[in-house]
């Protein structure tokens, strides 16, 4: 999970620009350009504005030992091709994990309707509306494929990192077996879709652009071929802002008239099966921030996630993951641990 270019994170230091960036700046035209902090996120990545003469671009650092730049070059390429508004690259240094890209402004999603903006029912419908258009293409030829492999993976995260933070001993092979009775249902989906994995409104920016390219992309470095539904999930059950259960559905039905789907029922099974799957792996990854990276920044979002995941594990497709969670996680472990531990 990744957060946008909106405040800069991370301890003294964190937002100190690399060593080599005013020789790769120079380089490409931006010789003398004030450097200023944007963010860090939830990987190595860091993000710089850089101002020379009135122009502004953004530059990543993404350290080459950690991170591979390769993968947002592609995608932002895709993207592109597409008619949809991802950020241009003015120059790579791929050896120094440096990018120099568009700057997109900083009119965050998020931030305006956290701040009483108005038009959220219109900005999400732009935004189903974009992923429906998306999954009528094809996607790239060499893109990963987001199955059953990688989905054990992320849940992983869970009973690797959750469990133990919150002191519980958990049946590890009825995990297993209860996840693999739920995720075959959605592990191989005919077509697969390019999933953008982190699309949600703290990851996109309103341009001044027509139709659905005035919706500025970010963070797509880590997208995968898989299910059209993922990505209405991670829209639609956002770990870092309420999205009400009467706008989710809304939202859903938006798209499938979009998509040209009949049968929303199954639509909603698979929504709520990958809502399963990326809330528990969310749980896992948060806690990992905490535990691992000091990040404690992401403990408060947890209440909000169990919210969505009970949500999810309401829907009878979810019977054998439902079934293990009440026998090994009480209710006292679930939100309101995190109450107490982000007060």
């Amino acid at each position: 999970m990744a957060s946008p270019p909106t405040q800069a994170l991370g301890g003294p230091g964190a937002m100190i620009p690399p060593a080599h960036a005013p020789a790769f700046l120079a380089a490409y035209g931006w010789a003398g350009a004030t450097i200023l902090p944007l963010a860090g996120d939830a990987s190595f990545r860091r993000y710089f504005r850089v101002v020379l003469d009135g122009s502004t671009a953004v530059l990543m650092d993404a350290p080459p030992e950690q991170e591979d730049v390769t993968p947002f070059l592609a995608i932002a390429a895709h993207l592109g091709g597409l008619g949809l508004s991802a950020p241009e690259a003015l120059a790579v240094d791929r050896d120094g994990g440096l990018l120099l890209l568009e700057d997109f402004g900083d009119r965050l999603v998020g931030p305006l309707l956290r701040g009483g903006g108005d038009g959220e029912a219109a900005i999400y419908r732009d935004a189903v509306t974009l992923l429906a258009r998306l999954a009528e293409q094809p996607v790239p030829a060499d893109l990963p494929a987001y199955d059953i492999a990688v989905m054990r993976r992320e849940i992983g995260l869970f009973p690797e990192w959750y469990a133990p933070a919150v002191g519980l001993a958990v049946d590890l092979d009825g995990w297993t077996r209860a996840w693999d009775q739920v995720l075959t249902q959605v592990a191989t989906p005919s077509p697969r879709v390019l999933v953008l994995r982190d699309y949600h409104v703290d990851n996109i920016l309103l341009l001044e652009r027509a139709g659905l390219r005035r919706l500025g992309l970010l963070d797509f470095q880590d997208a995968l071929a898989g299910h059209r539904a993922y990505d209405l999930v991670s829209l639609l059950q956002d770990a870092r802002r309420d999205v009400s259960s009467a706008l989710e559905a809304e939202m859903l039905t938006v798209y499938a008239q979009e998509a040209g789907i009949d049968d929303v029922d199954a639509l909603r099974c698979a929504y709520e099966i990958l809502g399963a799957q990326r809330n528990t792996k969310i749980l896992g990854i948060f806690t990992r921030l905490w535990k691992r990276d000091g990040k404690r920044s992401y403990l408060p979002m947890q209440p909000r996630v169990w919210g969505y995941l009970e949500r999810n594990l309401a829907h009878p497709a979810l019977a054998p993951v439902t079934q293990w969670f009440a026998a090994n996680v009480p209710a006292e472990m679930r939100a309101a641990a995190w109450r107490k531990t982000s007060a």
